[in-house]
């Protein structure tokens, strides 16, 4: 992993001397409904990805979250390296500790460096060994230009990524941890006794925008990921290297305002009543997402035990055989880039069909080989083709894709 991490980094520091664009001008905008790019300006140019980096500590807490790796209310100590990251930091002292959920606000919130150091050191057992897992993860998800070596987006000359692979990340948090995502528009949070704000102005007064995170450093300059559901439609914005916030937030304001079809926000209703919106993962495959208010304390909390109710029905479906019934019906409900993946589709799909899936088995079934595998989601043991179509309208009317499949024999 050492060796591809060092190679790909020099393929970068090549790129970047090569190109003016480095911290500079770059933006892409997506349906994330159809996977449709809307607009892109140096796309795929390398760029410093400052605090956007924290977007894959948190998928990869939510994941070990999922896993049963740590709880909400797991201890997560504070080293004398986390604790002395550079602002902005909780302030916490070596060998004092946090939660995982007073870190997970910390970053999503405050966008805390020392926070994202402590969960580093907690899932990887150092920061660079999280490092590699985060870039082996961005190589599964699709982010074929980014490398990661710290966990916060503290400056680090091989540290890159670019704007496509930013929107495939946002994709990816709203895809995979649907619960979670509703964090990102927590605007505060208590503390020690101080309430903490958080800082994605654009956020707090843009319509339908309910996530997900600034980054800025001196290199690379102002960068935001927004996410807006209007109506029917799921748009994902991307700008880096801003000159200031308020440039930037202005950038990003009339790039979704132009695809969104809104003559300027400020005259803009609000937005319509918001409902199940799909998120493209793969080629004819789509993804339930269905785009909450923003979250109060007590929303939050629910959040958090819906997810920790949902690591225990993934653990239950981990333990499932996955062998598809002979002679018997079948329904797939969508595929994931990963195993863990599919089965929390399960999961969620068995807890909102109710009865309807009363006598299926979960399973998943990897398909592809290499960067190109993926596993699909089915539901199987289907006595007959009335009980499997009955099962599929049942989640349709909860925004799944669902297609019957005849059994094997």
């Amino acid at each position: 992993m050492k060796n591809l991490q060092f190679a790909f980094a020099a393929v970068v520091a090549f790129l970047v001397a090569a190109t003016s664009a480095l911290a500079g001008s770059a933006s892409l905008v997506l349906d994330a409904r159809t996977g449709k790019i809307l607009a892109a300006e140096n796309a795929d140019t390398p760029n410093y990805p400052a605090s956007l980096t924290k977007m894959m500590t948190l998928y990869l807490t939510f994941e070990a979250l999922h896993r049963g790796q740590v709880g909400w209310e797991t201890t997560v100590p504070m080293s004398r390296e986390a604790a002395r990251k550079p602002p902005t930091r909780l302030g916490l002292k070596a060998g004092d500790a946090i939660t995982v959920r007073e870190a997970v606000y910390g970053m999503i919130i405050h966008s805390a460096n020392d926070a994202a150091a402590a969960v580093a050191e907690k899932l990887g057992g150092s920061e660079p060994a999280f490092a590699q897992m985060m870039t082996a993860k961005a190589r599964r998800l699709g982010m074929t230009r980014t490398v990661f070596v710290n966990a916060s987006g503290l400056p680090a000359s091989q540290q890159m990524t670019t704007a496509r692979d930013m929107a495939t990340l946002a994709v990816a948090l709203m895809r995979d941890f649907p619960q979670e995502y509703r964090l990102f528009s927590t605007r505060s949070f208590k503390f020690r006794g101080r309430t903490i704000r958080g800082h994605n102005n654009l956020m707090y007064r843009y319509n339908g925008m309910d996530g997900i995170k600034t980054g800025y450093t001196n290199a690379s300059g102002f960068n935001l990921v927004s996410a807006v559901q209007d109506g029917n439609r799921r748009i994902i914005g991307v700008v880096l290297g801003g000159r200031t916030a308020r440039s930037r937030d202005n950038r990003m304001a009339a790039l979704l305002d132009q695809h969104l079809g809104r003559a300027a926000q400020a005259n803009v209703a609000a937005a319509a009543p918001r409902g199940a919106v799909a998120i493209a993962t793969l080629p004819g495959v789509s993804l339930p997402y269905a785009a909450p208010p923003r979250p109060t304390e007590d929303a939050v909390a629910a959040v958090i035990a819906a997810s920790a109710e949902s690591a225990v029905e993934t653990e239950e479906l981990a333990a499932t055989p996955s062998r598809p019934a002979i002679g018997l019906w079948q329904i797939q409900v969508s595929a994931a880039p990963t195993e863990e993946g599919a089965r929390r589709i399960l999961a969620k799909a068995r807890s909102v069909a109710a009865g309807a899936l009363a006598k299926a088995s979960p399973t998943t079934e990897a398909v592809g080989k290499g960067a190109n595998r993926f596993y699909r989601a089915r539901f199987v043991g289907f006595a007959s083709r009335e009980a499997a179509a009955a099962a599929c309208a049942r989640l349709k009317k909860q925004a799944y894709d669902c297609v019957l499949l005849p059994g094997r024999g």
